[in-house]
């Protein structure tokens, strides 16, 4: 399935620029098929004053129905009802009072299910984000917490298309990173998601293996 709505003939569209959304339709499989596939592809986010940064993700977890740590496991809500939509919006949710989570709706619509972004990695700097934290540039983003700060993203943009227009969405994986996933060269460990009560004991999260974005191996 292409990431993109309109390839060029004879073109499977594996990548492209940043500024290009993926297709929704292409996140409109299992969160089990799309939390892998997003490694590598890119979370970007665009302000009103034009200031644009993208980011690799390099760290995924699951939600699906009838899994007892998805937040729609028992029924609808007007918190929740974003995942029973159609895929490719947004879903961010606040934890502790503090912490904002970005997730991205995935499976048919009224089929509850989602991947929760847990760490990106940013390949570039621009000037404005200059010393922005005091530690390593590469845990910036690592925390599903720390990641939303960083690209700024909070609850006024939940339950939105990921599109340029609404300024936050995904991009395919860039050429180079395509090309040494296909050759082995990067590495993916599956193991079980993080600070779960319920179902704590399913292996459904994802990370670069060699990323120092991870938020916890």
């Amino acid at each position: 399935m292409s990431y993109l709505s309109k390839p060029a003939p004879g073109d499977d569209i594996k990548v492209c620029d940043q500024t290009a959304a993926i297709d929704p339709a292409w996140l409109g499989r299992s969160a089990l098929a799309v939390a892998p596939d997003l490694l590598g592809c890119r979370l970007v986010r665009r302000w009103a004053d034009g200031r644009q940064l993208a980011a690799t993700i390099v760290e995924t977890e699951a939600y699906t129905e009838g899994d007892p740590a998805c937040h729609a496991y028992r029924h609808e809500t007007p918190r929740n009802r974003v995942m029973f939509g159609p895929p490719g919006h947004s879903y961010v949710y606040l934890i502790y009072g503090v912490y904002h989570c970005f997730n991205v709706v995935t499976d048919r619509d009224r089929v509850p299910s989602a991947v929760l972004i847990r760490a990106v990695e940013l390949t570039t700097i621009p000037p404005w984000l200059v010393d922005y934290r005091p530690e390593k540039p590469a845990r910036w983003g690592a925390g599903p917490g720390k990641l939303c700060r960083l690209l700024d993203i909070d609850r006024t943009l939940t339950d939105q298309p990921l599109t340029p227009e609404t300024g936050l969405w995904l991009a395919p994986r860039d050429a180079t990173w395509q090309q040494r996933a296909e050759t082995g060269a990067i590495a993916i460990t599956q193991t079980t998601r993080i600070g779960l009560t319920q179902g704590a004991d399913r292996p459904w999260r994802w990370y670069v293996a060699d990323s120092n974005a991870v938020s916890k191996r």
